[in-house]
Parts: structure tokens; sequence; C-alpha cells
């Protein structure tokens, strides 16, 4: 006799069980999705063996028991759903399809109640898979965060589960590997795909300092990076937790049919009643006949498609924002999106990019200053007015060195544009030495760039006391700065005696994002009336950006109460309530967010308290976001609107045609439902939306 057979083991060496194992796989592969297909498909199995049975002579009892099992398989779901819901002291759709398949089986059409159990069956299978669809997108972020993370610990390397990570530890993320926390940056450089969390369709450069989120991509450097928020706090898991609640908030449309819903269903039954008993008794109308042209009536009258409308197409809608980096937090915000009147923006952070850039480099010609190092540029090259461009380009870069070699020792924000921008066209930052700080004015250092060179960087008043060169021609341009809403600070060579050479004028600004101009024309072209800017910055500055982006009114020097007022005074028009959006993404905005009929946050950048408040959250910072978001839900207004005045048409077709032309209870069923798998399709059309330029 042959040995039996060793078990074989897993690749964790320990024997599977098998029994346990393939119970377990199963239950995890039957889905309630699963189970009703699989009674869909035994439904219509049964259906269509009862229907053969019934014409070939056999016992009567045969095509009884497929019957049977068809009504079994095909409406177990209903009367569980009619149950629960008489138990709320409600009557829905369920109950009347159930009520229908019954007096089907009374009126001797067995075939017919088994018919519309099997297509109420698959049109609800096909409800679920649609609506599923459209939360899939977002249950897939669930599996973007990994569940461990390399600890930084004490100069080892731990594989740690991330629910152990506490604020301010450091992990490394490899290349190919996803972020598993927020966090800064500490040490390494990087491209991330941050397309799962903002919906960026670019990779976007990091460096030391940068904010990382989790669940996107690094791409190429190894990085070590800061812990700065628990798993439960992250932007993924704050997303994923707004999109739950947001496909559990109800757009007004939807929660007006729910309601609708009750009081036409008991309608529907009442008229059932009285068409069975009415015409028997005051007509002498066939009893048979009364009671089957009754159900042929509750079976086309029930409002399935009605009310199945419009969630098909508003969690479709949502999906389709979600894919894009747009949350809508509910389809209330989502209908509302496309009623607005007036959009109000703040400046920073939102139509510019929230931070000081140089903008400008401006050459003051005049006599070259001294240089001792024979090796260096010629200092003289600062000084000529008529050169060509690679020339004048080495010239500001001269200048920019010279400044970001002073600047290096400074932590204003001014400092750190002029010193970022340096590094960013490649320029190697010399040491500085002799480093001092006059506040409100301006620094200076020994430069060890040109031989060792004394430069002051400063506004005009740092320099009162000096005896100075080429100052004229930098207030014309300081000025003409000024009136473009632009920062602006001397460079100059200073020597003991008190003599300032000027040698250029660095311009500073937060510029404006490079897509704003042209959002607010796109916004002008779908019919919004005004555009808005309200900022607390100063009144030039504020107008500089306006020209430059188009917005049609300009509020600066606002406080947080004044930007309420504003929103409130928009609001209120002239006469005529309009509805206002405000975008914004500080602390300072959010009063203003939850004052708006709608409030826009600029999501990843955005402050935690405006990402709360808001009803609506762009998490690429994408601008471009606005005019899609607003597009977007006019499209699923008008899908709405087609599947209502369908849903509605359909019904009345039916019921006269049911009452007045002795409509056959097949065909009655055939339109019912069919029509309800038609408005889900046109529904999930909205998953495929995309905007027309």
């Amino acid at each position: 006799m042959a040995a039996p057979a060793q078990p074989r083991l897993s690749a964790t060496g320990t024997q599977p069980a098998p029994t346990s194992s393939l119970f377990s796989r199963t239950r995890a592969w039957l889905t309630p999705l699963r189970l009703e297909a699989i009674c869909v498909a035994i439904t219509f199995v049964a259906m269509m063996a009862g229907l053969i049975t019934s014409h070939v002579g056999v016992n009567p009892a045969v095509p009884a028991l497929f019957y049977l099992i068809a009504y079994v398989s095909g409406g177990i779901f209903g009367v569980q759903a009619g149950i629960e819901s008489l138990r709320h002291f409600r009557i829905d759709v369920d109950l009347l399809m159930i009520l229908a398949a019954l007096g089907a089986v009374v009126v001797g059409s067995p075939f017919e109640g088994a018919m519309l159990l099997f297509l109420f069956s698959l049109s609800n299978v096909l409800q679920a898979y649609a609506l599923g669809r459209t939360r899939s997108a977002i249950q897939a972020l669930m599996k973007l965060r990994p569940d461990r993370a390399l600890l930084k610990r004490d100069g080892e390397t731990v594989l740690t589960p991330i629910e152990q990570l506490a604020v301010g530890d450091h992990i490394l993320v490899r290349p190919g590997e996803r972020v598993p926390l927020d966090g800064v940056i500490v040490e390494g450089e990087s491209t991330l795909d941050q397309s799962s969390v903002t919906g960026e369709s670019m990779p976007v450069s990091k460096g030391v300092g940068d904010m990382v989120f989790a669940g996107t991509v690094n791409q190429s450097g190894s990085l070590e990076v800061k812990v700065t928020k628990l798993a439960r706090d992250s932007t993924i898991a704050r997303l994923i937790r707004m999109v739950e609640e947001a496909q559990s908030q109800k757009a007004p449309t939807e929660r007006f049919l729910d309601k609708f819903e009750q009081v036409y269903a008991v309608g529907v039954i009442l008229f059932t009643l009285l068409m069975i008993i009415v015409p028997p008794a005051l007509f002498n109308a066939p009893f048979e006949e009364s009671l089957y042209r009754a159900i042929t009536v509750m079976v086309v009258a029930s409002p399935c498609a009605l009310i199945i409308s419009t969630p098909a197409s508003i969690l479709s809608a949502i999906a389709n924002g979600a894919r894009r980096g747009i949350l809508f937090k509910g389809g209330a915000h989502l209908e509302r999106a496309g009623q607005l009147d007036i959009i109000a923006f703040d400046k920073t952070g939102t139509l510019t990019v929230g931070k000081p850039t140089v903008t400008d480099v401006t050459i003051i010609p005049m006599a070259a200053p001294e240089c001792d190092d024979a090796s260096a540029p010629s200092a003289g090259a600062l000084h000529s007015p008529h050169i060509p461009d690679h020339i004048r380009l080495e010239q500001e870069n001269i200048l920019l060195t010279l400044a970001a070699s002073v600047e290096s020792k400074s932590e204003h924000p001014l400092a750190l544009a002029i010193v970022d921008t340096a590094k960013h066209r490649g320029l190697n930052i010399p040491e500085a030495t002799d480093f001092v700080n006059t506040t409100g004015k301006g620094v200076r250092a020994r430069t060890a760039f040109m031989g060792g060179l004394t430069i002051a960087i400063g506004n005009p008043r740092y320099f009162d006391g000096y005896q100075t060169v080429g100052m004229e021609r930098a207030m014309r341009e300081v000025i003409r700065l000024q009136d473009e809403g632009k920062t602006s600070v001397l460079v100059a060579k200073i020597n003991a005696d008190m003599r300032a050479n000027i040698l250029g004028v660095i311009a500073i600004a937060d510029v404006v994002r490079p897509n704003a101009a042209g959002v607010i024309k796109r916004l002008r072209e779908l019919g919004i009336k005004r555009t808005v800017m309200l900022t607390g910055d100063n009144e030039r500055v504020a107008r500089a950006v306006a020209r430059q982006t188009g917005v049609d009114e300009v509020y600066a020097d606002l406080l947080p109460g004044d930007k309420v007022a504003q929103i409130k005074r928009l609001r209120e028009g002239d006469g005529k309530p309009n509805d206002v959006a405000m975008v914004g993404d500080g602390v300072n905005d959010a009063p203003a967010l939850a004052s708006a009929t709608l409030g826009v946050a600029m999501g990843a950048a955005g402050t935690d308290v405006a990402l709360e408040t808001a009803d609506v959250v762009l998490m690429s910072d994408d601008l471009r976001n606005i005019p899609y978001a607003i597009s977007l839900s006019r499209q699923a207004r008008r899908v709405v609107i087609q599947n209502l005045t369908f849903a509605i048409a359909v019904i009345v077709l039916l019921v006269i045609a049911a009452l007045g032309f002795e409509l056959p209870l097949p065909v009655g069923v055939v339109g019912h439902e069919g029509s309800t798998v038609i408005v889900v399709l046109n529904g999930l059309r909205l998953l495929m939306f995309r905007e027309r330029q």
C-alpha cells in the first residue's frame, strides 16, 4: 500500500486548512452584489423552465415548482426591503413590486409575475453596479496608503505599522514606494506622483522643506521624511472621510423624491384597490378583468425609474469630480455649483501662488565697483545699458549671486525668495561674513564673491545716511515696480566712507497663478455675472493682481470679519439675492467660506480649518477645476432633468395604455423595468464627462 501523500506546505511553512480556507475565500467572494446577481440568474432559469414545462403537457406541479423557485429567488430581497420599510411605517417601490407579482399569480399569470420579479431584481443589480462604479475611485484610495513604514531611529531602520508612528518620527521612502504618512522632507530630493491625492497629471519636484502627502508615489530619489500627521489625520484619510460623508448627503431633488415616493406609493395602492372594487361593484365588470387591469396599472405606475434617476446621476458626478481632484461634500453642494451668480476669490494662495518670488532683476548702469579678483566675472558688466540678452542674463546672475550670498544669512521671506531664485538658476552662493541686520530696513555682509565686497540690501530708507550713486535711477525703477504691486529691494556696494553704489533693484512679489486670467475668462463664458477679489493685502497690490487676472471688483485691506460682511452684501444683491461662491485657502478665509452659498477650499495646501469649513475642496490647487466643477454640476442637472422627464413620460404613457387600451401585463412589465435600466445607464454617463472648451 502506497504511503499517504505528504501535505503541501504554504510559503510560510505552515499547513493550510483547506476547508476553512475555502469557506473564507467563498465568503469573501460572495459579496451582496454577487449574491443578488446569482439570484437573478436563478430567477431567469426557473422562469424559463416554468414557461417551457407549462406548454409541454407535464404534470402542472412541475411548472408550479419552477415558478415558486423564480418567485423566491427573485423576490427575497424585495420582501426583506418591504418588511424593513413597513417596520418604519413606510411603503416603497419594493413592496409595490411584491404585491404586483402576487397579484399576477392570483389572475393566473405566474409567468408575468416571475418576469416582473426577474426584471425588477435585474434592474436593482444594475443600479447597485452603477452606484458601485461611482464609489470605486474613492474605495481605491483605501489601498493607496501603505500599512507599514521604514522608521529611522537610533541609526537603524525598522519596518513599523503606521498606526504606531508618532508626529516627529523620521521615515525613509525609497524610489517607487508610496509615502505612508503626511510629512516634511528633511533629507533628499525627488519627484512625486501626486495624482492619487491632488489630481495633478504631472509629477511634482520636491526637496528639503517641502510637504509630502500619504498615498503619493516617490518616483526617483530616496527621501527622509519627518511625520507631521498621524495615520488618522493624513490628507488621504481626511479625503476618504469627506467622500464617505458626501455619499450620505442627498441632493435637494433626491430628498424631495424620497418624500414623494412614500405618498406616491400609498396613492398607487389605494388606486389599485379602487380599480379592483369599483368596476365590479358599480358597473358589473368581470372581477378577473378588473383585477388583471389593476395589477397592470400597479406595475406600470410604480416610480422605480423616477426614484433611482437622481442618485444614479448625482453619485456618478461626485465620482467624476473626485477623479479630477474635486471633492464635493454632498449632492446638495454639487447642485449649487451650477447655480452660481458671483464668485469671490481670496488673493494670496488662491489667485496667486502664495509665496514670494523674484519677478524682476534690474541692473543700474554706473561706474563699476572695484574687483580685486582677476578671475571673477567683470563687475563692469553690470553697467552697460545696451547689451545682448545673454550678457544681460550674466549681469543679472552676478547681481543675484551677490544678493543671495548676503541674504543666505537671513530668515526673512524676501531673503528666502532671493536665495531660492539663485539656486533655481544654478548659481553657486558664496559664503558671507560680518552679517548685520537692521530691522525694518535691510541687511549687509561681506561676501567672498568678487574679491570680498561689502554688499547692502534693503529698502531706500536703509541708505538715508549714505552718499549714494545711482539712487535716482533706482528710485524710478522702484516706483514703477510698486505700481505693479511688487516689493523692491536695492542692492548696493558700500564703502567704509559711507558711500553706496547702487548696483541694481530686485523685485519680489506673490506672483499670479499662470492660469488665473484664463480661469476668470472661462467663468465669464460660463455665465458667471461677476468675479470679485477679497484680500487683506494693500490696495495697490490688490489692484495690480486684479489687472493681471481680469477680476471685476477688488476689496482690499479686509479683516476676516470684513470678508464675511462683503460676502453677505454680495448675496443680498441689489434687491435680488445672488448665489455666491467663496474660494480661499487660509484660516482667515474660513468664516467667509462658511457664509457663502458655496465654500471652495484650495485643497492640499489649504489649512485644516478651511478644508473642514468648505463645501467643495480642490485637492490639486488648480483653479481650472472651478469652471470644470460648474460645468460638471450643470451637466449633472441636465441629466437629472432628462431622467425625470423620461421616467414621468413612461409612467404616464403606460398608465394611459393600461387604463384605456388594455395593455398586456408583460408589455407593462418590460416598459416599466426597461425605463429603470435606461435612466441608470444615462446617469452613469456622467462618469465619462469631460468639459468642452
